[in-house]
């Protein structure tokens, strides 16, 4: 019986590391679409916490006159309520959005 082939060995290698990688990989459309969105809606969710802080400080400060503040207010209070409904439709909570990064604590601050 010869030896096999340095192309014979590669290909072996890497069949079974495709078959590895399709074990571990979640590939179900479903669990792919659902955890793309709550990356998108976290960053959606972390930007819509900075705007909130920054309208915040601007009303503090007095750098808004009255209909300013009120069209910042309905905005971000329509961007809160399209957020929980994305959330829902995609079976998210708002602690799902809140991504743990180990030793630097959670993405979010807490509100």
């Amino acid at each position: 019986m010869s030896e096999p082939s340095d192309t014979e060995r590669v290909t072996a290698a890497l069949s079974r590391a495709s078959h590895t990688l399709t074990e571990r990989i979640d590939t179900d459309r479903d669990s792919v679409e659902r955890d793309l969105m709550k990356l998108v809606l976290t960053i959606i969710e972390l930007l819509r916490q900075l705007m909130e802080r920054q309208a915040l400080r601007r009303v503090d400060e007095g750098d808004l006159n009255e209909d300013q503040e009120e069209r910042v207010g309905l905005t971000l209070l329509l961007l809160d309520e399209r957020m929980t409904e994305l959330r829902e439709r995609y079976g998210l909570s708002a602690a799902d959005l809140n991504l743990d990064l180990g030793p630097l604590g959670t993405l979010l601050p807490a509100d």
